[in-house]
């Protein structure tokens, strides 16, 4: 495990960025660990009859790879999530290839504090968008 990034460390503007292809197995393993079941990611037949006319990936799921660039990378271990607000503008559909992208917007001395500007992308059009923050240790704790 790589060490995560401190406080100190972190720069307006810094950004990183992850590609994931959302497969089949990835659906079915979020609805077993999540829970949900919706028939719009899980029944093909269920999902022709919906406005989307093709079954999509969980909101929740393409989510999730924020979760993964603050957790692995920006700031990364050490860091504590505190706050994820998000808009879905768009479906993920099985197949697609989604770029999810944290960049650092607001660095707060008191608490070392860390807003992030977060969004997802499928063809270079965004399909999640919105803020996370986290706490991140600093060099001397």
């Amino acid at each position: 495990m790589k060490p995560g990034l401190k406080y100190e460390d972190l720069e307006l503007g810094m950004s990183h960025e992850d590609k994931h292809v959302v497969t089949e197995q990835d659906v079915i393993d979020f609805a077993r660990i999540s829970g949900d079941h919706n028939p719009l990611h899980m029944d093909e037949e269920y999902a022709k009859t919906t406005i989307f006319g093709e079954r999509i990936a969980h909101g929740a799921l393409t989510a999730s790879y924020v979760s993964a660039i603050l957790g692995n990378d920006l700031p990364g271990p050490g860091a504590i999530f505190t706050d994820l607000n998000l808009r879905f503008k768009r479906p993920v559909k099985i197949g697609d290839t989604v770029v999810a992208r944290a960049e650092v917007s607001e660095m707060i001395p008191r608490g070392n504090r860390v807003t992030l500007s977060v969004k997802c992308m499928v063809d270079g059009k965004t399909v999640i968008q919105g803020e996370a923050k986290v706490m991140v240790p600093s060099r001397e704790s």
